[in-house]
């Protein structure tokens, strides 16, 4: 007990905890909340909001969404720009930022007929594939990007918003998996568990608007057996809303898995509790918390479940060690 006494401190001083260096994964369902989150810390609280999807477009995959839109230009009917293009008269060039992400959703893609928008079935499994090693190179970038925000920014805090995909490119039960310990060795892995209203809304918003996802390649390969190699009939969007409502029963257990063997779980309802007093309203951002009220939750989370669970205990003090070795590289005292 005596060397769990300063990693204690932090567990019951909320002000100590509130003094670390901070750097948060956050785990969870595309629509959660995790962005809408991310950028209230950001705008609100001077945090840095690392986005797994700006990364994955502007650095993994830029080369293949611009060839995307070269290949496009070249195959139009009119050779105006085409003409431009090929004579270097003019350049390409994508416009991703934190607050859009469309190019990178736009070349994912999904699965159906190409007249109707989709992708044949060999092309949208190339470009699923593309995207999961984007993803995983991506995280395992997170430990260079925490220092560069305290180096460059001068971020003492630090949110990585992971895409709602993150629990398919991991082994879950693997210690070892390249990415889950690029994530536990600098940040805390916190998944924000929707309830069932949370569930609702998401699939609802699925369902009028259905998204390119990525899909673990075990459940894609269920769903495509017996569609067309072309995918000529199936409508892109049709085929996505009938995925949803499985996908997210099957994310589920593999959020919990990743949260119970390597992070803390905390509900959206407890997280985005709306409170006048306590929550930065406007610029988009709903019932976001301030950055203190956020730790002051996240904490109490991991409160209740470090109690009686030495598993929990491990991943919060390897968290705090984490926090104290930033504190001390940046020479901070907490």
């Amino acid at each position: 007990m005596k060397d769990d006494a300063p990693i204690d401190r932090y567990l019951t001083d909320l002000d100590a905890f509130l003094a670390l260096p901070q750097a948060i994964t956050l785990l969870g369902m595309s629509g959660v909340g995790k962005t809408m989150l991310s950028t209230a810390l950001r705008r609100r609280a001077e945090w840095f909001h690392y986005s797994a999807d700006y990364r994955i477009g502007t650095r993994y995959l830029a080369e293949h969404i611009l060839d995307n839109i070269k290949y496009k230009i070249m195959r139009m009917a009119d050779p105006f720009v085409a003409d431009l293009l090929r004579s270097d008269s003019i350049y390409i060039n994508h416009n991703i930022s934190v607050d859009n992400l469309d190019p990178v959703s736009t070349f994912l893609g999904m699965y159906g007929d190409p007249d109707q928008g989709g992708l044949d079935m060999a092309t949208f499994l190339e470009r699923q594939a593309l995207y999961a090693w984007g993803e995983r190179e991506s995280m395992k970038d997170t430990g260079r990007f925490i220092a560069k925000a305290w180096n460059i920014y001068r971020c003492g805090n630090f949110i990585n918003d992971a895409s709602g995909s993150l629990c398919e490119i991991v082994d879950p039960d693997d210690p070892e998996d390249p990415v889950i310990g690029a994530l536990r060795g600098e940040t805390l892995i916190l998944y924000i568990r929707a309830g069932q209203a949370d569930e609702d809304a998401l699939k609802e918003r699925a369902e009028s608007d259905p998204k390119p996802l990525y899909y673990h390649p075990a459940f894609i390969d269920r769903h495509l057996a017996g569609q067309p190699a072309d995918g000529r009939s199936v409508g892109p969007k049709d085929f996505a809303r009938r995925l949803f409502p499985d996908l997210v029963q099957d994310r589920k257990p593999r959020y919990q898995a990743l949260a119970d063997n390597y992070g803390f779980t905390i509900d959206a309802a407890a997280l985005f509790t709306p409170d006048p007093d306590l929550t930065d309203g406007g610029d988009s951002c709903g019932p976001v918390p301030r950055a203190d009220t956020f730790l002051e939750r996240v904490l109490q989370a991991i409160r209740d479940q470090v109690a009686d669970n030495p598993v929990a205990r491990g991943n919060w003090t390897a968290y705090v060690n984490a926090c104290r070795t930033r504190a001390e590289r940046r020479g901070l005292a907490v």
